[in-house]
């Protein structure tokens, strides 16, 4: 399927993506995820690990800390200090032609982005003058790709025992023809259309990231915004089981809880 740009050509891409009959082009209605895949504690090397998979959207994250800081200068005596790193693995894509120079500005973009989200949801206080370095990896990019990065780093955090207020969850929608759409695909995302990643700490509803990067007519704000966080809640609710049977299946093989 093509991606255009013109007014016209967008509107073409726009029926393609939603058919009559309200499905989109990998079969999934408006308001469907696609599917999650995900485990805790994949990498030995580091103090927390998560893989995470949202469709064809793959992502690896490791946690190292909290620590004693690298560099003296930047320590904060009355919290820890969240250093994030993300990248896009050089096969992510299949566009092999793409601006290397633009990719690196988006992957400091999104460094940023995933570090002030956390900033939200960790407590930092609980390790004054301390590191916490969080590195993220798109392993295959197949749209939403800061979503499953945030979801990744949640559950390696976790992982690491580092203390949140709550998960942070997060997940894209976006609007074709004043329809919201969850859980955007790569297609989706190149269509033109809203694409608006949203991140939330799911026990309060509370919003700590938002982005718009398209025109979006406030009529249908609402509809995308509550479709937003249906689908957060839909995440949460997958990882949260996730986590409890990862650390049943830790408490198992130490011999402090019998399942049975």
């Amino acid at each position: 399927v093509s991606t255009q740009s013109t007014g016209s050509q967008i509107l073409v891409m726009n029926r393609e993506i939603l058919s009559p009959e309200g499905l989109r082009i990998d079969g999934r209605r408006a308001n469907e995820l696609r599917k999650l895949r995900c485990k805790i504690g994949v990498l030995e090397q580091v103090d927390g690990s998560a893989y995470y998979e949202q469709g064809n959207t793959k992502a690896l994250a490791s946690v190292m800390g909290p620590r004693e800081v690298t560099i003296r200068s930047t320590s904060r005596y009355d919290r820890a200090l969240i250093n994030c790193y993300f990248q896009n693995a050089p096969f992510s894509t299949g566009d092999r032609g793409s601006n290397r120079r633009k990719q690196d500005r988006r992957e400091v973009e999104l460094s940023l982005v995933i570090k002030r989200t956390f900033e939200s949801a960790i407590l930092t206080t609980f390790s004054p003058n301390s590191e916490i370095n969080i590195r993220v990896e798109i392993l295959q990019s197949d749209g939403g790709a800061s979503c499953a990065a945030i979801n990744a780093v949640t559950l390696a955090l976790i992982d690491a025992g580092i203390p949140l207020k709550d998960f942070v969850i997060a997940c894209s929608v976006g609007c074709v023809d004043g329809i919201p759409l969850l859980d955007l695909n790569h297609v989706e995302e190149s269509s033109g259309s809203p694409d608006i990643p949203v991140a939330i700490l799911p026990k309060t509803n509370e919003i700590i990231m938002l982005q718009l990067g398209s025109r979006l007519p406030l009529d249908t704000l609402e509809a995308v915004l509550s479709l937003a966080l249906e689908g957060c809640k839909n995440c949460y609710q997958q990882l949260s089981q996730v986590v409890v049977q990862s650390t049943i299946e830790r408490l198992t093989k130490r011999g402090i809880f019998n399942a049975h």
